[in-house]
């Protein structure tokens, strides 16, 4: 992210390598190159992390008990209420012998029930004591007999507030068309509880997909790829990551929104559906809804946004394919499959987020010249340091901006060169 500075005050406090970064990090400072090849050894360390004695404070999730590996999100976008309905498969294991309870992070989330997905059961839950700033945890009893490496499937409706700080809800004089309403998110730092129940902290990984039902005439954008319907995750193609942790049979997500209510009598509404792949942190879940178009700018890249500065983004953006083979000569394979920006309305408060395959950058990047793109080279490099190596709790978030700054100069260093 740009314009969101880290600070360092706990520079000295804990050695480098008890962080998440010793994959990474000897060779960086060796050769100056990262590698995306130690995938495997990264979920090592991110389950490790998520297991560690020193809990990150800024989660009440038991993720040192229970893992989230995969979640399914169905989600409707209600632009007269601003309300977002929303239902989450939940594919969990145990990490720990015996957990009683799931412990997911929430913040003004209303729960209408918990169901066991074989089964139907309906499970015991309660939110606990709301605390001001990391809202509520949300306890989940567990089936008895659920021992280190069994796996269940929980179902978890919920609708959002619309005062959701994870939610900016825009109406259409707010934006560039000036005749339909926007939605776009922001989950960093710890928004995205108050977006989705889910283990809110960096040391937690997981891959997601989603079906979101939006008006007709408008369209949604998550960062994942989008498929043309619901989506299927087969074990052999995601990251080589430990195969301990994948599942042993494919995770194929229902056709549309089944478990949430139907759109109001004579609304026009269609389905989007999206896959992740690569398991992220849960800040880096994120939505944009609004009237957009695309251009093209390479085979795997294009930009987004309202169709008046659609073009004016296109010209300014054009080099990102320079930006991202750059990075890849520094770091190693993107192994994202799509990097494809979105050009927001001018209310978004950040240069930009790196969010993973839809980089949300603002609309004051568009100079005519393309002397600020470098703000892309930044959101790239999170590709690899970030979003693939990721700080274990946000009391080292120095770590993502610091190495991403490294990187971006890196890139933007070998691109003046040339």
């Amino acid at each position: 992210m740009l314009g969101v500075r880290a600070g360092t005050r706990h520079l000295t406090k804990r050695p480098l390598s008890a962080l998440l970064w010793k994959a990474s990090c000897s060779n960086t400072c060796r050769r100056a190159r990262l590698y995306s090849g130690v995938s495997r050894s990264l979920q090592v360390a991110t389950d490790a992390a998520a297991m560690a004695v020193r809990p990150d404070y800024s989660s009440f999730a038991n993720s040192q008990d229970v893992l989230v590996r995969h979640s399914h999100f169905e989600l409707d976008v209600n632009f007269n209420t601003k309300v977002l309905e929303g239902f989450v498969h939940v594919h969990i294991e145990a990490v720990s012998d015996g957990p009683k309870e799931l412990v997911l992070d929430t913040r003004d989330l209303t729960l209408h029930g918990v169901t066991l997905q074989s089964t139907g059961e309906k499970l015991k839950y309660k939110l606990g004591e709301k605390h001001k700033a990391l809202g509520s945890p949300l306890h989940i009893e567990l089936p008895s007999g659920f021992s280190t490496g069994s796996k269940l499937n929980l179902g978890i409706r919920f609708s959002c507030s619309p005062q959701s700080t994870a939610l900016q809800y825009l109406d259409p004089e707010q934006t560039a068309g000036g005749k339909h309403p926007y939605l776009f998110t922001q989950c960093q730092a710890i928004h995205a509880r108050s977006l989705v129940p889910c283990q809110d902290t960096p040391a937690v990984k997981s891959s997601y997909s989603a079906a979101v039902r939006v008006p007709a005439d408008l369209t949604a954008l998550m960062s994942a790829v989008p498929k043309d319907g619901p989506p299927s995750i087969q074990p052999d193609t995601t990251l080589d990551f430990d195969s301990s942790s994948t599942e042993s049979e494919p995770i194929t997500a229902p056709e549309g929104v089944p478990h949430l209510p139907p759109p109001p009598s004579g609304s026009d509404t269609k389905l989007c559906y999206f896959l992740q792949k690569v398991p992220i942190p849960s800040y880096l879940i994120a939505l944009a809804v609004g009237e957009l178009e695309s251009r093209q700018l390479s085979d795997r890249s294009c930009v987004w946004s309202e169709p008046s500065v659609v073009d004016a983004a296109a010209y300014e953006f054009a080099d990102t394919a320079k930006y991202l083979e750059a990075g890849e000569a520094l770091a190693g394979p993107y192994v994202w499959g799509r990097y494809d920006l979105l050009l927001l309305p001018p209310s978004f408060p950040y240069g930009g987020m790196e969010n993973p395959c839809l980089t949300f950058v603002t609309p004051t990047l568009l100079a005519g010249d393309r002397s600020l793109t470098n703000v892309v080279a930044h959101e790239i490099a999170h590709s690899w340091t970030g979003n693939l190596v990721t700080n274990a709790s946000w009391e080292h978030f120095w770590l993502n901006e610091g190495w991403t700054m490294f990187l971006e100069r890196k890139i933007v260093g070998k691109l003046q060169v040339r």
